[in-house]
């Protein structure tokens, strides 16, 4: 398994001394507690209130600040000190740069946001999950096979949090890619997996001639429409509903790209394939299919692999119970499988996304 010269170096030796591995293991034995506290810590204000004082705060001023008990302010402050969020300099609690980070970073509070709302009581059945193969965290929220299925359905606070983190991960990445896919020059393009249609959107703002189609459950064209109606370029924005696990359904013929984005690592490799076999199908020898993903070991940084393999489990417990943030090997080996050669990669898009450009063999 190879990985990134900065992965490597990370993974392949041991990094921690007894002391600082007997501290980690301890983090993660209370991590449900460290969390919570870390979210409360942003959610009463305390971390906003601590980043406004300069010279920082007693526990008591703290507590009339932020309307909370002088208890609950002391357990959530000495824990979030051996957290390592906050220190205690001159007798007053001041924010560290840890906790800074927690209040300020908008990919950390949009991951802490999605755990919390999304995969926190489901995280409980991982084992039944792993066992299983089937999401059976999602029975938090309701019987259905898939967390894409549901979508539609979850409460307006879990559903945000969801589109808030599906968003953030895939629009960073959007400019970087528009250039990317367009240098290929499409006149109609397959948007599979759309969405709410943002991709569509910015395709049809940067090519005015270019028409897109979305490839998606009906469920999901249904909740796309309702996103670009009276949008600019709406018209040139399609809707093709279609049950992709369902091996029986084709692929519409005729696009010059088919484009996926974050789109494969919702499926078990076995399901790529056959979406992949499938795409291949449609296509002719000058199409294009561009697979868009957030690849761990092609990651600059070793904070970003973390992510990206903790996310796998909010795959494996909520999502569908068998896909995964994918090793690059694992993916080129899925679309070689799939009757496609991967032509190109493109690293180092923001959020750490890789553009696998592929053609018919």
């Amino acid at each position: 398994m190879k990985m990134f010269p900065s992965l490597e170096k990370r993974y392949t030796k041991e990094q921690l001394r007894v002391p600082d591995a007997q501290r980690l293991a301890h983090e993660i034995a209370f991590a449900p507690v460290t969390f919570q506290v870390s979210r409360l810590m942003e959610k009463f204000g305390i971390f906003q209130l601590l980043t406004d004082a300069k010279d920082g705060l007693t526990a008591d001023e703290i507590a009339e600040k932020s309307k909370l008990s002088r208890y609950a302010v002391k357990v959530l402050l000495e824990s979030s000190l051996t957290i390592g969020t906050v220190l205690y300099e001159n007798e007053r609690f001041v924010i560290s740069k840890a906790g800074w980070i927690l209040h300020t970073d908008p990919l950390v509070s949009i991951n802490l946001r999605f755990n919390h709302d999304v995969n926190y009581l489901g995280m409980f059945r991982m084992e039944e999950a792993l066992l299983n193969g089937k999401p059976e965290g999602l029975k938090v929220f309701g019987e259905w096979k898939t967390i894409y299925e549901g979508l539609s359905s979850l409460p307006a606070d879990v559903r945000k949090s969801w589109l808030d983190f599906d968003h953030f991960y895939s629009d960073n990445s959007f400019d970087e890619a528009l250039e990317i896919v367009f240098s290929y020059k499409p006149a109609t393009l397959l948007d599979v997996g759309g969405n709410t249609g943002r991709w569509a959107l910015r395709c049809v703002d940067y090519d005015k001639d270019v028409n897109v189609t979305i490839m998606d459950l009906p469920q999901q064209i249904g909740m796309m429409k309702q996103q670009i109606a009276g949008r600019e370029g709406a018209g040139r924005i399609h809707g093709h509903g279609a049950d992709l696990l369902d091996k029986n359904t084709p692929f519409p013929r005729g696009f010059d790209a088919i484009w996926m984005s974050q789109f494969l690592d919702c499926f078990s490799e076995d399901e790529i394939i056959s979406i992949v076999e499938r795409a291949a199908e449609s296509m002719n020898e000058n199409s294009h299919l561009f697979i868009m993903e957030t690849l761990w070991d092609r990651q600059a940084n070793d904070v970003a692999a973390f992510c990206l393999t903790q996310i796998s489990l909010y795959f494996t417990v909520m999502a569908n119970g068998n896909s995964k943030m994918y090793h690059s090997e694992d993916m080129i080996r899925c679309v070689e499988a799939g009757g496609l050669k991967v032509e190109k990669i493109y690293d180092g898009l923001r959020s750490g996304h890789s553009i696998l450009v592929c053609r018919k063999v």
